[in-house]
């Protein structure tokens, strides 16, 4: 969504200088002038920069408040235009005239397509499409606020599915694994720390994103993101960086660059979908079931490695060093990372990303998340083929809580500072040193 209101944005500011250009000059026929084109071209690129840079997702947001950072990002936009010509000292070959009107009408079509783009979201909202559910844990007045904010604003997309006492951690529980709810907002007042520790350690399995309504006060005494929801400042203790723009670029990220990477890796694949066809009887393809974004179970592929076996109720054991389990070829294959190639299918088929916290089996998401504190929220974002953790030194078989413990903070702290850039870090990492490991057996 907020991939393409940049583009809008861009959009706008080029038609409304091509429209005045028009305007200005009737009588000249042809294209528009180069000149009058690369500028018109150059300071539509600059305002998509600078809308970009103030964006701020509008749901529950206040209209006004919407368009008055669209205001700023144009007048800042031509301040950037007039300060530019002004030290190329090329103002003298433009229409004066052209650029008053251009900078008037441009600031009407981006409100108008803002306007517009808000209205029609709303309809949708409305009428149930891209709806957020929410359970409410708290029954003070603050929650009663809360409540009446909702039902008075159906337009913003947010419906509340349950209310549950701060107290009731029985009930809170339920709620959360009955109702399935897209985020819980913990409205209590910010001195009851221990009653919002214990409705926390009661979330630890939940993938929703939880928000504190905190006092205002206790802005000054913390330091976590922050998201304004139907005019109400709340404190961000977990949600997924994967929303608006940086959605749209992870998804790029994977589909072109996974594409891309399995068109290369293809005739390596063929060549040990070959060879483990020939060493050992069985299938090529391991297919295991795994905990994936919001912790969804998904289908998991890799390349057998071991001799075909059945687990005892149902138990997952790691792979261990001289684990006998495991074929000549397959030991290769491991050390070596080349057991994990299937997934770039689980890349392009969307349940996977490239790089991204390791996806654990079932059984062991079961274990350790009764163990770690915050475990489950490795699951705000896609597992993937690499990641943070694998890269610096949590690669392989976790046998003891403090190896697990290591592997879930480098996965934390992947997803709390996600960029593109450290994306394309750790690839080049994985690439550098991350393909043999002496703890991948």
């Amino acid at each position: 969504m907020r991939f393409g209101v940049h583009v809008l944005d861009w959009l706008a500011f080029a038609i409304a200088g091509l429209l005045t250009y028009n305007w200005r000059f009737p009588d000249q026929s042809g294209p528009v002038a180069s000149s009058y084109w690369l500028l018109i071209m150059q300071t539509s690129t600059a305002m998509l920069l600078v809308s970009a840079a103030i964006y701020r997702s509008w749901r529950g947001g206040l209209l006004p408040a919407m368009l008055a950072r669209v205001g700023m990002a144009w007048l800042v936009t031509c301040v950037m235009l007039m300060v530019w010509l002004v030290l190329t000292k090329s103002a003298a070959e433009y229409s004066r005239i052209w650029l008053v009107s251009w900078a008037g009408l441009s600031l009407v079509m981006l409100w108008a397509e803002r306007l517009a783009v808000f209205f029609a979201m709303a309809l949708l909202r409305s009428n149930g499409i891209n709806h957020v559910t929410v359970l409410l844990v708290g029954t003070g007045g603050l929650a009663t606020a809360i409540q009446q904010r909702v039902q008075e604003s159906t337009w913003t997309g947010y419906s509340v599915v349950g209310q549950v006492g701060i107290d009731n951690l029985p009930a809170i529980a339920d709620a959360a694994d009955r109702l399935a709810p897209n985020e819980v907002w913990i409205c209590q007042p910010a001195g009851d720390a221990e009653s919002i520790h214990a409705v926390l350690h009661v979330l630890r399995y939940s993938t929703a994103n939880i928000r504190l309504v905190p006092d205002l006060a206790l802005f000054q005494l913390m330091n976590q993101g922050m998201s304004v929801v139907l005019g109400v400042p709340m404190l961000d203790i977990s949600s997924s960086p994967m929303s608006g723009f940086n959605l749209v670029l992870k998804w790029a990220e994977d589909y072109l660059l996974g594409f891309l990477i399995l068109v290369l890796i293809s005739p390596v694949m063929l060549a040990i979908a070959l060879a483990i066809k020939l060493t050992s009887p069985g299938p090529v393809i391991f297919k295991q079931l795994r905990h994936g974004w919001n912790g969804e179970k998904t289908e998991i592929y890799k390349f057998r490695t071991m001799r075909v076996h059945e687990e005892e109720n149902g138990k997952v054991t790691q792979a261990s060093r001289h684990d006998p389990r495991v074929t000549r070829l397959g030991r290769f294959l491991r050390s070596s990372s080349l057991d994990e190639l299937p997934q770039f299918f689980n890349v392009l088929q969307g349940h996977m990303s490239i790089v991204g916290p390791r996806p654990h089996a079932v059984a062991h998401n079961l274990e350790y998340r009764e163990l770690i504190p915050r475990y489950m929220l490795r699951h705000k974002v896609k597992p993937g083929i690499t990641g943070w953790a694998q890269v610096t030194g949590f690669r392989g078989e976790t046998d003891t809580l403090d190896k697990m413990e290591g592997r879930v903070r480098a996965d934390l702290y992947y997803i709390e500072n996600w960029s593109l850039w450290l994306d394309i870090k750790i690839i080049f990492m994985t690439i550098l040193k991350g393909f043999f490991g002496k703890n991948a057996y």
